[in-house]
């Protein structure tokens, strides 16, 4: 029921004799790219950095704290501390190891 089909978005006016449908389509079209954008860019910054206020933090609890105890003040998995302290080349103290019983 409209006279011609116009490109998407031309003016105002152009924009009320594209078809709902096809006007809803290309809607839903954008806001679902703008979702997976939003999703892509959150999973970058989140997954597994480390920021300079926790690896300083690391390096100063490791010797002498339980891994458990700096994980949960850091909140991350136990595992995860474990890694990034061996790569660090991070060591129990011997003091701490033997007040565990472990020396």
């Amino acid at each position: 029921m409209y006279v011609k089909q116009l490109q998407w978005g031309n003016t105002k006016a152009d924009y009320n004799l594209i078809p709902f449908s096809e006007r809803k389509h290309k809607m839903a079209k954008k806001k679902r790219a703008a979702k997976k954008r939003k999703a892509a860019k959150k999973k970058r910054t989140v997954k597994g950095l480390w920021t300079t206020r926790d690896v300083s933090l690391l390096k100063k609890l490791f010797p002498t704290n339980p891994t458990s105890k700096i994980a949960a003040q850091l909140g991350r998995p136990t595992d995860a501390v474990k890694k990034k302290a061996s790569r660090m080349k991070l060591r129990k103290s011997k003091r701490y190891l033997r007040s565990i019983g472990r020396a």
